[in-house]
């Protein structure tokens, strides 16, 4: 499925930072010609770029570079996570898949076995693709932390910032149509974010993992965890309204049992 950017917003955003911070100060609203014709031919040739270097790579390319993201997790200890976990948990799932599910963090049946969403709420992420007429192997599973914090207490800032950079080397190789941000924490990390999961769920969202590179749709919707929390019609409901959008999106049949 094809995605649009706006190259030459991006380029433009991207130079204004260069000027700034090389101390040349542009003035918005006020670019002289010359610099409109430089930023619209840098726009055409990053265009040009992306437009030549979609992730095609195969399969098992791709399969390989997340192995080794996966090692790298493995022995890391760049926050103090990593000296009191039982098992990292790199993310688990089909190297080129449309859809990546981000979660908060692992608990504690995903630290004991090393895979993400394995434990009761697993459980039911695992009923909701399977109710959007998937399989959990036909997509890829991993969170925002890769480490179980103490408790399964919320990530600290620290943490994030040490962690983030693994999961965002993943979704660039992947390179999904669609990334579903489970949970306010999820949600608020990739998308930069203080408003709530209430505010984020129902509507599409736009995540870059570079310049050149197109926009990833985004959709937030209820943590699993919080639904076995707050059981409801109503929430059960507004996800399944969610995951619809998702499959519209990808132009996907909506199953009829997940009306139900």
């Amino acid at each position: 499925m094809g995605k649009n950017v706006d190259i030459t917003k991006v380029v433009r955003q991207h130079a204004d930072m260069e000027n700034f911070f090389t101390g040349g100060f542009a003035v918005r609203g006020q670019r002289g010609r010359r610099e409109q014709i430089e930023i619209s031919e840098v726009a055409d040739n990053v265009t040009g770029e992306f437009e030549n270097n979609q992730n095609d790579k195969p399969a098992g390319d791709i399969k390989i570079e997340l192995e080794k993201i996966a090692d790298e997790v493995r022995c890391c200890r760049k926050c103090g996570l990593g000296s009191l976990r039982t098992n990292a948990v790199p993310g688990e799932g089909k190297a080129n898949a449309q859809i990546v599910f981000v979660g908060e963090g692992p608990g504690a049946d995903e630290d004991a076995q090393g895979r993400p969403f394995v434990g009761r709420a697993g459980k039911l992420l695992d009923k909701i693709i399977t109710g959007c007429g998937l399989n959990r192997s036909d997509v890829f599973i991993c969170n925002i932390l890769k480490c179980r914090p103490p408790g399964n207490r919320d990530p600290g800032a620290e943490e994030i910032i040490s962690c983030l950079p693994y999961l965002q080397r993943q979704i660039e190789l992947i390179n999904p149509d669609v990334i579903v941000a489970l949970g306010a924490h999820a949600a608020r990390t990739l998308l930069d974010t203080n408003k709530s999961i209430g505010q984020l769920r129902g509507q599409f969202h736009e995540y870059y993992t570079g310049i050149g590179r197109a926009a990833i749709k985004l959709m937030a919707t209820y943590h699993p965890a919080y639904l076995l929390r707050n059981y409801s019609q109503d929430n059960r409901r507004k996800v399944w309204e969610d995951m619809k959008k998702v499959l519209a999106e990808l132009d996907l049949p909506i199953p009829e049992r997940g009306k139900k």
